[in-house]
């Protein structure tokens, strides 16, 4: 008998010893993002808007540490294609970088995570550095066509844009009220594309995200303000636009993708934002 309670206590120590080896120790990385204790399991699909792109990649590589057992996947459609994709259920989060339209209203639910400025952008070796609001809306509608006519040299201008249903373009035409009047001289499918052919044509001019801003391509002062951060925050900028997140509003959203949407918008993530270049803008 003496041997039977022997050998139980040997295997009841054992176990604890076990279990104690076992036990993760909790980080001493005071910075280091700890785990959801809700244990979340579950996939989100995003769509939408290109120019959201550094924003959701910041996003989804911050949350992933917080919700590991959550999936969020983006897919970059462009503005119109995301809204769709919401409106349908195909997706659970529209990305658009334009305002909803009141019949998209009739369906989706707005939810502004951010304000981005658009910067006019043009080839490094163009002299001109400023343009006002209405010297760029001649421009698109092709009322201006050389930029002797702006202060620059003698050089034919190629106005280059997204195509249509693009949310950045819905924006710039909005803000610059050249809707339907633009003169395209090429339409292009994605903000990278826009920024290549405007490095490599001189006498080009385009529109991209501020955060899409790279070394091959120099923005010009809009009214004499620039495009950055600091005046996109401060309203001085002209040319500005919301980064949306578009749910539908008659069906809630699965744990999974509420839990998305709740970090999305949790102040204590702005940095997130303000690392992608762009202006947190919760709450409005």
């Amino acid at each position: 008998m003496k041997k039977l309670l022997a050998l139980a206590l040997s295997m009841t120590l054992t176990a604890g010893v076990l279990t104690a080896c076992g036990k993760e120790e909790p980080s001493s990385d005071p910075g280091a993002q700890t785990p959801s204790q809700t244990a979340l399991q579950g996939k989100v699909s995003t769509n939408g808007s290109t120019s959201v792109e550094k924003v959701m990649g910041a996003l989804i590589e911050s949350f992933r540490e917080v919700e590991p057992g959550i999936t969020v996947t983006y897919d970059p459609t462009g503005s119109g294609a995301g809204l769709e994709a919401a409106s349908n259920g195909t997706a659970d989060i529209g990305l658009s970088s334009r305002g909803l339209k009141d019949s998209e209203k009739e369906n989706l639910t707005e939810i502004v995570v951010a304000r981005d400025g658009i910067a006019v952008v043009v080839h490094p070796d163009n002299p001109v550095e400023n343009l006002t609001v209405e010297e760029i809306a001649s421009i698109a509608k092709g009322e201006i066509t050389d930029w002797a006519q702006v202060g620059g040299g003698q050089e034919k201008i190629a106005f280059i844009g997204r195509e249509a249903g693009s949310g950045t373009r819905g924006a710039f035409e909005e803000l610059t009220e050249t809707t339907d009047q633009c003169q395209y001289t090429q339409e292009l499918t994605s903000t990278g594309a826009v920024i290549a052919a405007v490095s490599t044509t001189p006498g080009a001019i385009g529109y991209v995200s501020l955060s899409a801003v790279e070394d091959g391509v120099r923005s010009v002062q809009v009214g004499g303000v620039p495009c950055s951060e600091e005046t996109v925050l401060d309203g001085s900028y002209p040319i500005q636009r919301p980064f949306v997140f578009a749910v539908k509003t008659d069906e809630p959203l699965s744990e999974a993708a509420q839990a998305f949407v709740d970090f999305a918008t949790d102040p204590a993530n702005g940095e997130l934002y303000a690392a992608a270049g762009v202006v947190p803008a919760f709450g409005e």
